[in-house]
């Protein structure tokens, strides 16, 4: 697939089985994240891979942050919280790992770090991957951030779920002009 055309028609894929993707796809994957944006050459990123039991400990990492909040907690919602890593044999963590620079707000480390994210997530659509970027309370949860080894300076950009589509997902073509206009100063 040539990248405009991953590009141009990339989709997230909520429903995602085994297998997930290769070791080689995920080094590619990596590849293309590691190309985002980086003014000053700062690599403000890091990621983890989560799969196996591992996503049975992230699930219970999320339970035990929404306790905390919410004693009560309905056993449905419990029941979710348990299985959302489920919903993909695999999951990378994107981190953005931001640091003081006289020239680099934090805020463009953070979005290179975006843009690390969309990488991975536009290399997985090409090499015919299913991906789905979330975020949702887990991805802002002081327990979750800290159970997962964020530090003080880390902010969690997503949890980019990967796996084969559980069935292809089309979704409706948006007319540039609608978002575009021209300024000319005046």
């Amino acid at each position: 697939m040539d990248a405009l055309d991953a590009l141009t028609n990339r989709v997230s894929i909520p429903l995602l089985e085994a297998p997930g993707p290769s070791r080689d796809q995920l080094e590619q994957m990596f590849r293309a994240a590691l190309r985002a944006p980086d003014h000053g050459g700062i690599h403000p990123w890091r990621f983890l891979v989560i799969e196996g039991e591992g996503l049975d400990r992230l699930g219970e990492l999320f339970l035990a942050s929404a306790k905390a909040k919410d004693p009560d907690l309905a056993p449905e919602r419990c029941e979710k919280l348990l299985k959302a890593p489920r919903r993909a044999p695999l999951v990378l963590v994107v981190i953005a790992s931001t640091r003081e620079h006289p020239k680099v707000p934090k805020i463009e480390q953070q979005i290179s770090a975006g843009c690390a994210a969309n990488n991975i997530v536009i290399a997985a659509h090409a090499m015919g991957v299913g991906a789905m970027w979330r975020t949702g309370d887990p991805a802002y949860d002081p327990q979750v951030l800290k159970g997962l080894g964020l530090g003080d300076h880390e902010s969690l950009v997503g949890f980019i779920y990967l796996g084969t589509p559980g069935r292809q997902r089309t979704s409706p073509a948006l007319e540039p002009s609608d978002f575009v206009s021209r300024w000319d100063g005046a």
